[in-house]
């Protein structure tokens, strides 16, 4: 949903908002509110052709997200993957991951024929 709320939590404000405001005033105030935010998109659209505007020839198709790190870096990795083998690291995590399931399984398997006295334990084990 918009700006993370779960339908819950949405659920939950529109009974806050009925509380507060009243239903005969509720629908008012919501038309308001979405006339405040098509007037802020309006404004951020407007700024940002005039931004690429300025910025001359060539930036016409200038996407914003490009200015934010992550999609950045995203995009680097996307592009260069092989370079910088993630591939391989990828495929050591997958062996990592495998052998320590297979460690777990030994561990567990051993651990269930072991013998239940204690007396056989080394000093210091529970």
């Amino acid at each position: 949903m918009i700006f993370d709320v779960s339908p819950l939590e949405a659920v939950v404000l529109a009974v806050v908002a009925v509380f507060i405001f009243g239903p005969d005033k509720l629908p008012k105030m919501i038309s308001q509110a979405m006339g405040i935010l098509r007037k802020v998109r309006e404004f951020s659209e407007s700024a940002k052709q005039d931004i690429r505007k300025e910025l001359g020839p060539g930036f016409e198709e200038f996407d914003f997200q490009d200015l934010n790190p992550k999609a950045v870096v995203r995009k680097q990795l996307a592009a260069h993957s092989d370079d910088y083998g993630l591939n391989e690291i990828q495929g050591l995590r997958h062996a990592v991951a495998e052998n320590s399931r297979e460690v777990t399984a030994s561990v567990q398997a051993i651990h269930a024929h072991a013998p239940n006295s204690t007396d056989d334990r080394p000093t210091g084990w529970p």
